[in-house]
């Protein structure tokens, strides 16, 4: 069995567009919560989100290529470059035949779909765009990375909501520990704020309306959590073997040593109390990395900001540590992030992989009076420089999609 190692990441988020200032901005406990100024939000209930702010398609796509991306394709297109770019890999030294891309993004091109329907309704069938489909499926971010680095390998697009970041590692992962790769390019990308996902969000209760306090809105674990706050952005790794890695002299950047994944088949949104189906999920990943609960030093939570699945995600959490859960920080990065879905798997990744390598958490911020069901080490207000080997991250999505990985420090012990 190979080892799966991290050779390099991308992120395009509200807390920047560069791996080292997201870093930097978690660190120092920044919101990327602003209010929306893409819409007119005068008839919306909530005002804020967390938009992607500096982004120039152009950076990275001459004008043609953007005029036929939807956002979040352009998202993941520069979030690879990114990545491949921190990877520092010759694709020329590639066995393009062995080269894959697992990519997913929860909504897809919704911003596409929304213009091209007012575009029906106002001027009619003739006037739709043929590249409506191409731009609207999403899959598309995957087969544009594809066809932009000439993956033949295995190209795949993981619909798991808003646990795709975690699935598309975790089955990269397997993928390439089973000898089937050498390296594939992971993660998910989104760009759904638009008028009819923010509204539906929001008639559903879902949001926090804590419009005149757009930093403050977002606060997983607190008692006066209101909702999550919808965000957009990209996050990719590359993902070797590290016999491939070493091979080539890369800088590697962590170990992904675990994978689980399970359903809740319980409802369509909502989560089990006592989170039976995370909690499976973890000990999936555990078992996978052939470690016990007691092994593992910090715990990046999907936590975002809901009444229910702050609670079921601690409750899962001590169902599967047990009384040493109070032992281990819980840090929550969409209490400065919002929530990305289908990108925040992949950014929490990257989150994590940084924290083992430099030996500090990210607070939780916002975090002033914690929910009494909510009683564990979730690390609040402030970062704090912590012993760190080995971290698990969770991701779950509606639909019940649990998706948990677990990183490891390289070399181990490091």
């Amino acid at each position: 069995m190979e080892r799966v190692v991290i050779t390099g990441a991308g992120v395009i988020s509200p807390l920047g567009n560069q791996i080292d200032t997201l870093w930097t901005n978690l660190l120092q406990g920044v919101s990327g919560i602003r209010n929306i100024d893409s819409l007119d939000t005068a008839r919306h209930k909530v005002k804020i989100a967390g938009a992607v702010a500096e982004f120039n398609p152009l950076n990275y796509l001459d004008a043609k290529e953007a005029r036929r991306m939807d956002r979040f394709c352009q998202f993941a297109l520069a979030a690879a470059e990114e990545a491949v770019n921190h990877a520092e890999l010759d694709l020329a030294q590639v066995n393009h035949e062995r080269l894959g891309v697992y990519v997913g993004s929860g909504v897809g091109g919704i911003q596409t779909l929304m213009k091209q329907a007012e575009t029906l309704a106002a001027r009619g069938p003739e006037r739709v765009s043929p590249t409506l489909v191409p731009m609207m499926i999403s899959n598309m971010a995957a087969a544009l990375i594809s066809i932009k680095y000439q993956a033949l390998g295995a190209t795949l697009s993981p619909v798991t909501a808003c646990s795709i970041g975690n699935t598309a590692i975790g089955e990269a992962f397997f993928s390439i520990q089973a000898g089937r790769a050498d390296v594939i390019i992971a993660g998910g990308a989104e760009a759904s704020l638009t008028d009819i996902s923010l509204a539906s969000f929001s008639n559903a209760t879902a949001l926090s309306t804590r419009n005149e306090e757009p930093a403050r809105a977002s606060r997983p674990f607190d008692a006066h959590r209101d909702g999550f706050v919808m965000s957009e952005g990209a996050g990719m790794v590359i993902l070797e073997s590290l016999s491939h890695a070493q091979q080539r002299g890369a800088t590697i950047l962590g170990e992904v040593i675990g994978y689980g994944a399970s359903s809740d088949a319980y409802h369509m949104v909502a989560t089990p109390e006592d989170g039976n189906g995370a909690a499976r999920a973890m000990r999936l990943a555990l078992a996978e990395a052939k470690i016990q609960p007691t092994d593992v030093d910090v715990i990046s939570a999907h936590a975002t900001s809901t009444w229910i699945g702050d609670r079921s995600e601690t409750a899962a959490i001590k169902s599967v540590f047990g009384s040493t859960a109070y032992d281990i920080p819980v840090t929550a990065n969409k209490s400065m992030t919002g929530h990305m879905l289908g990108a925040s798997g992949a950014v929490q990744a990257i989150a994590l992989m940084k924290s083992l390598q430099e030996g500090i958490i990210p607070p939780t911020i916002n975090l002033e009076e914690p929910d009494p069901a909510c009683d564990l080490d979730y690390v609040p207000l402030k970062a704090r420089e912590a012993k760190l080997g080995i971290g698990i991250s969770n991701s779950f999505g509606f639909g019940g999609h649990n998706a948990v990985i677990v990183l490891q420090a390289y070399p181990a012990g490091s």
